[in-house]
């Protein structure tokens, strides 16, 4: 009977270390091809010297950044007096970014008509484009080509917004940008 005993737990033993270190190898494995992802990402770390208005950046090497898939109020347009909330998205954009170390994350096109560098701008964890579609200072502009899962994640937090009625959405459609 002890000998029984004995079998039954060396073999739940080897069971219970098999299970382990299978867990072990597949967690393993998730962290090495996280590790690869990183490594092949295209991404670089930047310092903001300035914003210009809600999604255009001065960032070191006196290079432009346009943010990607959103559209803020203009500011400073040539032709266009500013429009409302325009000064809000800025301000919003400064105190995120001003003068921080931020990551630009590039995708399919890596440069705008104007040669400004198209980028989403992280800081913190936080996405700069999605956090100014969340607050109601940005439309999502999700007709350019840049990965789906971003498109979902703008269009999601632009009916947030919307539905919230905050910032641009919270004036009359007639006072609403077109886009």
């Amino acid at each position: 009977m002890a000998s029984k005993t004995r079998y039954r737990q060396s073999n739940h033993l080897r069971w219970v270390t098999l299970a382990a270190f299978l867990a072990w190898s597949l967690y393993r494995a998730s962290v090495i091809q996280h590790q690869v992802v990183s490594q092949n990402a295209d991404f670089e770390d930047v310092q903001v010297v300035r914003v210009i208005d809600g999604d255009t950046l001065l960032i070191e090497g006196s290079r432009r950044v346009r943010l990607l898939g959103v559209d803020t109020p203009e500011t400073k347009h040539p032709r266009l007096p500013p429009q409302p909330f325009g000064a809000e998205a800025t301000e919003f954009t400064k105190r995120l970014v001003e003068t921080k170390t931020v990551r630009l994350i590039f995708d399919v096109e890596r440069f705008d008509d104007y040669e400004r560098i198209l980028a989403f701008v992280e800081i913190g964890g936080l996405s700069l484009n999605e956090e100014l579609v969340l607050a109601g200072l940005a439309t999502a502009e999700t007709q350019y080509p840049f990965r789906s899962e971003m498109k979902k994640r703008l269009i999601a937090a632009e009916k947030i917004a919307q539905e919230q009625g905050i910032g641009i959405w919270s004036l009359e459609p007639s006072q609403q940008r077109n886009h």
